[in-house]
This record gives structure tokens, C-alpha cells and sequence, in this order.
């Protein structure tokens, strides 16, 4: 499977220039399986959010049905109960699976203007199990660790430089604790608050890089996704099955 990383420079606020943008990053990489857009990709993080229904995820799914393929990326939604969330929406031609962002970033005041998520979500294409997780997630190993029920981790993000070398580290600890891929989709760029350089990347289930972006480009990487290697991989080192068994109470 061959999936690409777009690593936009977000525009504040402005949702049809940033659906312009990731449409042309899409182009560069016209055969892909499967698109991974970063966090609130069409109006960056706690610029305007969207309403419903939702240009980004219309914009999503017009894709997956042109190119035949899978689109995922997190929008900032308003509900109609005057809530927002943060929707990491995963799009096929006949299809949306949703993950509404778990932990939110009190440390930048996210929890005080969007609700939390309850639930993981695992989306399936083409032979492949997809966890769905946003940004601060990465940080929680409990949340995502690996019940024998996905194969790819997706992380997207708007993770600044200045917490950068956390984000090297941990996507690669993700990626070998769980005997998974990791696919990490970060943006470049400034908002009002922080300043981004990238890092997004492909990691097979050793913590090496099979993709990764030029620190503080906006780019499309890509990369192959071998399931065969990964299912050879955890049969003949099965790490998983020594798992420790975790409550989650408000899972």
C-alpha cells in the first residue's frame, strides 16, 4: 500500500485556500493508496472552525471517490449543541469512519473550547487496520497501545518545534512498542501562537523511517506499506502476546 504524507503550511482561518492546497500536495503524488492530511488541515489549530456540514470533509470524500483512495485528516468541527471537536475523519469512496480527539491540550487551552472524545476508532482499507489519533494522543501510550487490532498508526498533528525532539521520540516508541507502522502527518509554518517545522513520517514497526519531509517544507512524501512484512514480523517476534492488560475507565 502506498501511502503519502502532506506536510502543508496551513493559511489561518482560511478553509478554501487550505482545501486548494492539500488538493495540489494530493497531485504530487497522483497514485497513492491512502492521503494523510495534518491536524485541523483547513483552518489550523483553534483558528475558525467548521460548521456542518463540513467543506473539509466534502472536500474528503469528492477525493476518495476521484482517485479512488482514502483521505484522512482532522477538521475543527462546531456541533450543533454549540460544541466543537476535533474530527480526525477517514475517508473512503464508500465511507467515513470519525475519531473525535481524546486528549485534549489544556496546556494551550484546547479543553476549554472543544469537547473530548470517548472512543477509539479503527478504520479499515485495503487489507489494512488504521488507529486514528490526534497530536497530544501521541503522548499517551495507554490510549494507543495495540490489542492486536490495527496495523498502522495515524497520528496527525500541529506539534511545534520548540517540542520537537518529543515528537521524534515518541512516534518511534509508538511505532516499536506496538509492532506497528507509524504514519505521522505534521504542518510547517505560524499561527499566532507557535512556529512548526514538520517532521512528518513513514516508521516501520523498528522505528525506522521508510518516508520522511524536510524539516520546515511544505511537501508530499510517500512510501510503501508491506503487510507481509509486518505480519512476519510480530510471528517471529510476538511481542504482543506478553501485552500487559490495561482498564480503561473511560474507555
Amino acid at each position: 500500500m502506498k501511502i503519502a504524507v502532506i506536510q502543508s503550511d496551513i493559511i489561518w482561518g482560511d478553509i478554501a485556500g487550505n482545501i486548494a492546497a492539500a488538493r495540489t500536495m494530493m497531485d504530487r503524488e497522483p497514485d497513492a493508496d491512502l492521503y494523510v492530511l495534518p491536524e485541523m488541515f483547513t483552518t489550523g489549530f483553534n483558528g475558525n472552525c467548521e460548521t456542518q456540514p463540513s467543506e473539509g470533509l466534502a472536500f474528503m470524500q469528492e477525493e476518495a471517490k476521484r482517485r479512488n483512495c482514502a483521505v484522512a485528516g482532522s477538521i475543527a468541527l462546531g456541533l450543533e449543541d454549540g460544541m466543537r471537536v476535533n474530527r480526525f475523519y477517514f475517508v473512503t469512496p464508500d465511507k467515513v469512519v470519525y475519531y473525535d480527539k481524546r486528549h485534549l491540550f489544556n496546556y494551550g487551552g484546547e479543553g476549554r473550547q472543544y469537547r473530548a472524545g470517548n472512543r477509539r476508532a479503527i478504520a479499515e482499507w485495503k487489507g489494512a487496520r488504521f488507529l486514528l489519533t490526534v497530536c497530544y494522543d501521541l503522548r499517551f501510550p495507554v490510549w494507543s497501545r495495540n490489542r492486536k487490532d490495527y496495523d498502522v498508526m495515524l497520528c496527525v498533528a500541529s506539534w511545534p518545534v520548540q517540542r520537537r525532539y518529543a515528537w521524534d521520540t515518541l512516534l518511534r516508541a509508538r511505532a516499536i512498542e506496538n509492532q506497528c507502522f507509524v504514519v505521522a502527518a505534521n504542518r510547517v509554518g505560524k499561527d499566532p501562537s507557535c512556529v512548526y517545522d514538520g517532521g512528518s513520517v513513514i516508521l516501520d514497526p523498528l522505528g525506522k523511517p521508510i518516508a520522511v519531509c524536510r524539516d520546515g517544507v511544505a511537501e508530499t512524501v510517500a512510501g510503501e506499506v508491506d503487510l507481509k512484512t509486518l505480519a512476519d514480523l510480530r510471528a517471529s517476534f510476538p511481542v504482543l502476546a506478553d501485552s500487559d492488560e490495561f482498564s480503561l475507565s473511560r474507555d
